[in-house]
C-alpha cells in the first residue's frame, strides 16, 4: 500500500489512544529491558508508555517513513526502525513488546504472536490491541460494494477476518504463560463532519485504504456516493448531527 497519512490518521487521535491506555492498565510488573512500541505509528502511544515506565528504554518499529517521522518529532524514543513488523526481530529480549492498532494488518497470528512472545525476556509481557469490527456495517460496507462493484479486482469469496474471536488466542497462547484476553466495544460519539458522513471521515485513513488505491478517481467517487448512504442508514445522525459509532476491539496479554 502507498505511505499511510500521518495528519488523517491523527484526526480521531483521542478515541484511538483510549484503547491503548486500556490495554497499558492491565499489563503486569515489567523485568529490566527495553519496551518496544510494534507499529508505533506516529508515535500517540510514546509518550503515554515512557509515563507509565520511564525507566525503560522506548524503542519505536514501523514500516511508515512518514510515521516514522512524526514519531521522531516527539523526542522520547531512544531508538526508531523502519521494518515490516511481520519480520522484525529485536536485539535484546525486551521487557515488553506493546502493539496497538498494527498487528491485524498482518497473517498467520497463530505463528506470529507466539513468536513475538518468544523474544521476550522472563517475566516480559506481550500486549497487542487490534480491532475486530469486520462484521459491522462499516467494514462489511466496504467488502460488499468493492466484490459488487468491481468484482473482477476483489475477489473476497474466501475472505476470512485478519482477527480471530477471543478465545483462538487464548487457546493458542496460553502454552506460552499467563493469558489475559478480552473484548471491548467502544461506543464511540463521532462529532460532525463537512466533508461526509463521520464513520467514513474515521475508516478513510485505515480500513478504506487497501480499497481506494485499487480505484480510478472516478471509480471511488462512486464507491463512496454508495457507501455514504448507506453509512447513513447504518449510522444515522443524532439531534445535535453526531453519530455513535459501536467499535469493538481485541486485546490480548501474555505474560512469560
Amino acid at each position: 500500500m502507498a505511505d499511510w497519512n500521518p495528519d488523517a490518521y491523527a484526526r480521531f487521535r483521542d478515541l484511538r489512544l483510549r484503547p491503548a491506555l486500556d490495554l497499558m492498565d492491565r499489563v503486569p510488573d515489567l523485568p529490566a529491558g527495553a519496551i518496544v512500541d510494534l507499529g508505533c505509528g506516529d508515535g500517540v502511544v510514546g509518550p503515554e508508555l515512557a509515563r507509565r515506565w520511564p525507566g525503560l528504554q522506548l524503542l519505536g518499529i514501523d514500516a511508515s517513513p512518514a510515521m516514522l517521522a512524526k514519531a521522531a518529532e516527539r523526542g522520547i524514543y531512544a531508538r526508531l526502525e523502519e521494518a515490516d513488523a511481520g519480520d522484525w526481530s529485536p536485539d535484546q529480549p525486551p521487557a515488553l513488546i506493546f502493539s496497538n492498532a498494527a498487528l491485524h494488518w498482518l497473517p498467520d497470528h497463530g505463528a506470529l504472536l507466539p513468536r513475538f512472545a518468544g523474544f521476550l525476556a522472563p517475566g516480559g509481557s506481550l500486549a497487542v490491541q487490534m480491532p475486530r469490527q469486520y462484521g459491522a456495517p462499516s467494514h462489511r460496507f466496504l467488502r460488499d460494494f468493492a466484490a459488487d462493484m468491481f468484482p473482477g479486482r476483489f475477489d473476497l469469496s474466501g475472505w476470512q477476518a485478519p482477527v480471530a474471536p477471543p478465545v483462538e488466542y487464548a487457546r493458542t497462547l496460553s502454552p506460552l504463560g499467563e493469558v489475559n484476553v478480552w473484548e471491548t466495544d467502544y461506543v464511540q460519539r463521532l462529532a460532525p463532519s463537512k466533508d461526509g458522513h463521520p464513520v467514513r471521515r474515521f475508516t478513510e485513513s485505515t480500513a478504506m485504504r487497501p480499497f481506494f488505491e485499487k480505484m480510478e478517481e472516478s471509480e471511488a467517487r462512486e464507491f463512496l456516493a454508495r457507501y455514504e448512504a448507506a453509512l447513513a442508514s447504518a449510522y444515522p445522525a443524532e439531534a445535535d448531527g453526531s453519530v455513535l459509532f459501536p467499535f469493538r476491539r481485541l486485546f490480548l496479554i501474555v505474560t512469560r
